[in-house]
């Protein structure tokens, strides 16, 4: 590990507008659960009621079964009492569920460059979470790069360069068209030439059914390691939380073809209103790095699940 440490002061205030903007609307996460067992009892009927918000708030299927079992196990107990043990016994299984994703990116200097490749469909606020990483690194001591491997969209060059231009962090790129691998592998050489700690290398925005695309993918993966036989050291796949369930299909396939190590989960404040990360979390596993909130630097930062959890279970009224 190298660098600075990361600056805690901002972090309450992520907290407390992570709350806000997920707790917009009548869904489960801002919920008073007294609603569920207007007497105060809970029984079949309440868990009932409660799994059909955890589905609507894209928590999926499977997922949503595996709270309610947990959660009908304790009221055959007789530990569900009140809505108080219902919210305990609920915050403790999402925690369950989140905490072994809650693994923080840690940049391990190699022989050459920290190779981070991110992936991700269009729109998933890839290159913008390119830009904003490329600030974090910055700020925290490390020399960064950016290598420009969406070579089918012109404007993702230019807002990549302009990313860089804005950071102070310089940018690998060829014409329209260039072969992705081949940027990338020039990035790596430009960056070790130079003794640059961190490389982020964009990609194009692929849609997960697209199968020759995925295999580009996987050969732009291939080329790198050719380079450096421990690289890619981070492949972070970008996703839109309020693309609800197509995010889960998305996350399955890109791990399926390249073996993902860590996910950036964009855009918290959208429709989906979070549930979406328990699915992940439940059934892929793969460590969640950071999650975003808007589109300012400081509305992306490393995930806590306990944060998340408390952010998730606070009710409308709560600040």
């Amino acid at each position: 590990m190298f660098g600075k440490k990361e600056k805690p002061e901002k972090k309450e205030g992520f907290i407390k507008r992570l709350r806000a903007r997920i707790n917009k609307g009548d869904s489960w996460l801002t919920y008073d659960l007294a609603n569920l067992a207007p007497g105060g009892k809970i029984d079949e009927d309440t868990l009932e009621e409660l799994e059909s918000l955890l589905v609507m708030a894209d928590v999926g299927v499977d997922t949503t079964e595996r709270i309610i079992q947990d959660l009908q196990k304790k009221l055959a107990r007789k530990e569900l009492k009140d809505v108080e043990a219902l919210q305990q016994g609920l915050r403790n299984i999402l925690r369950e569920i989140l905490a072994p994703v809650e693994k923080p990116l840690t940049i391990e200097k190699p022989d050459g460059p920290f190779v981070i490749l991110m992936v991700g469909v269009n729109g998933a606020g890839k290159t913008t979470t390119i830009g904003k990483l490329a600030r974090r690194f910055r700020d925290q001591g490390y020399s960064v790069m950016l290598a420009a491997g969406d070579t089918f969209r012109a404007a993702a060059v230019e807002q990549l360069q302009a990313w860089g231009d804005r950071n102070g962090v310089p940018v690998i790129a060829q014409h329209a068209g260039a072969d992705p691998a081949a940027v990338i592998f020039d990035a790596m050489d430009a960056a070790r030439a130079r003794d640059v700690d961190i490389l982020l290398a964009d990609t194009a925005g692929r849609l997960q059914s697209q199968t020759g695309l995925m295999d580009e993918l996987a050969k732009v993966k291939r080329v790198i390691s050719r380079r450096d036989e421990t690289a890619p050291h981070e492949i972070m796949l970008v996703l839109d939380a309020s693309q609800g369930q197509n995010a889960l299909v998305q996350a399955e396939k890109f791990h399926e073809a390249l073996g993902l190590t860590g996910l950036t989960v964009t855009k918290l404040d959208g429709s989906a209103k979070g549930g979406i990360l328990l699915g992940i979390a439940d059934r892929i596993g793969v460590p969640v790095r950071f999650i975003g909130i808007g589109e300012a630097a400081e509305d992306m930062q490393p995930f806590s699940a306990e944060d998340f959890v408390d952010a998730l279970l606070a009710s409308g009224h709560q600040s």
